[in-house]
């Protein structure tokens, strides 16, 4: 299954850079191994905020909560799901 999975990182301002360098780095490593595994197909940035926009595939919805809850900064994110079909347009 396919689902557009939109992030906002809402880690608090506040946070000791040590801590936001290591989370940040921890992000970048689990993102590449969700894209080497597949899982992660597309990942865009939004302009003027702390946000993404992703393109996902995995197994079920399950198997997309493990995925993202993997993500070092998943404490700290208000995610939306939605689950994608396919256009009967592209078939």
């Amino acid at each position: 299954m396919e689902f557009l999975v939109r992030t906002e990182n809402l880690l608090p301002h506040d946070t000791p850079e040590e801590i936001r360098d290591q989370l940040k780095k921890g992000e970048r490593e689990r993102a590449m191994e969700l894209r080497e595994a597949g899982i992660l197909k597309r990942l865009w940035r939004v302009p003027g905020r702390n946000a993404t926009v992703g393109l996902y595939e995995a197994e079920d919805p399950a198997a997309l909560h493990d995925a993202l809850t993997s993500l070092p900064m998943w404490k700290w994110m208000d995610i939306t799901v939605e689950a994608l079909a396919t256009h009967p347009q592209e078939r």
